[in-house]
């Protein structure tokens, strides 16, 4: 039976990791994850687990480097500075071919920015973020109750293609509380690591490296990367459509964003102006296809989000000019409301005219 608890978005992300089969992590304080490592340093020495608090961050990255390497479940979290301070080793871990869990409760910047909530680090977290080519998958869960369940997929998707998961939410979704559905198993046993460096007794050693001599070699493992990056592109999509069936304005928006724009929804309904919701789930593969076919559907997009405009870019790339795409951001840890989304909808609508069946119509431009 499936047990319910109120609980605070970065406890449930941390219980989940640890149900989840996690059992190293290794992290440095900043607001506002604080409650994911404070959780981690309680719950993982009842489970036989590891918790240690490393000198900074980049030596955190490291030592999950180490225990992915030997085919633990391991994770780190931080919030956006520290996060910059792991795209080394996140690099590092892309090119090795190994799994872990990375968690961003993103905050204001950019610098030491604010502890409020934000979503600055977007491109960071879908373009790479480090040195060279490489991509990270990335989730965006818009519930704490997708805090939990997003947490399962990520170790399951980070073992599937031996590659590092990025969990992207912000301080607001840390640090609420909501009911959610703990489930009752703990996974122990996982899939055999034939890779992971565990002892050579009686088989030839295992190498996991990122470094290659030769340019060739080099291309050729950037090469095999990038197609289990295709492959991910293919299988492992993820959005939500909400009252797009009939919407001739699409908002697009992720994480905690994506819960305001929704009351705005409902707003503009009342208003009788037929609007929907595309919530990217995954950021990284990004649903290109699925906003490109809604495009042809709707007279307008209306991109919210708060930073001064990164997600925006990808919905403007997948929709090909088929639609108009409009900006609107909020920065430094202010949060939009329904109304100015609303607002800011409506004027949209003012940019279009009305043909002679009174439907609404694309201006030329």
């Amino acid at each position: 039976m499936e047990e319910r608890l109120l609980m605070k978005g970065n406890e449930a992300l941390a219980e989940a990791a640890i149900r989840a089969g996690c059992r190293c992590f290794f992290g440095y304080p900043i607001t506002p994850q604080n409650e994911i490592p404070e959780y981690m340093a309680k719950r993982m020495p009842q489970v036989g687990g590891v918790f240690l608090q490393a000198e900074s961050e980049v030596s955190a990255i490291n030592m999950v480097y180490g225990a992915a390497g030997a085919g633990v479940r391991a994770m780190t979290s931080s919030s956006s500075p520290g996060i910059s301070l792991k795209q080394e080793g996140i690099s590092y871990m892309a090119g090795a071919e190994l799994p872990c869990v990375v968690v961003n409760v993103m905050r204001a910047g950019p610098g030491l920015g604010g502890i409020q909530a934000a979503q600055g680090d977007y491109f960071q977290a879908t373009k790479g973020g480090g040195h060279g080519d490489y991509y990270t998958l990335v989730l965006a869960p818009g519930s704490v109750q997708e805090m939990m369940d997003l947490t399962f997929d990520a170790f399951d998707l980070a073992d599937k293609y031996r590659n590092p998961v990025l969990i992207l939410c912000d301080a607001i979704l840390g640090q609420m509380m909501e009911p959610v559905e703990l489930k009752d198993e703990f996974i122990t046993q996982l899939q055999p690591k034939p890779w992971a460096t565990v002892g050579a007794k009686g088989r030839e050693p295992n190498v996991i490296n990122s470094f290659y001599v030769s340019a060739e070699e080099q291309e050729e493992h950037n090469i095999k990367l990038f197609t289990k990056y295709q492959r991910m592109r293919n299988e492992e999509v993820r959005v939500e459509t909400w009252r797009m069936e009939d919407a001739e304005i699409a908002l697009v928006a992720y994480g905690t964003v994506s819960r305001i724009a929704k009351a705005a929804v409902e707003l503009m309904r009342q208003e009788g102006i037929k609007a929907g919701l595309i919530r990217p789930i995954t950021l990284f593969p990004f649903p290109e296809k699925t906003i490109h076919d809604l495009a042809f559907n709707v007279k307008a997009f209306s991109v919210i989000e708060m930073s001064m405009g990164q997600l925006v870019e990808d919905v403007r790339l997948a929709v090909k000019g088929v639609a108009p795409v409009k900006f609107y951001g909020t920065t430094g840890g202010r949060l939009p409301t329904p109304e100015s989304i609303f607002q800011k909808a409506y004027e949209l609508m003012n940019e279009l005219t009305r043909g002679e069946n009174g439907c609404y119509e694309k201006i030329i431009r």
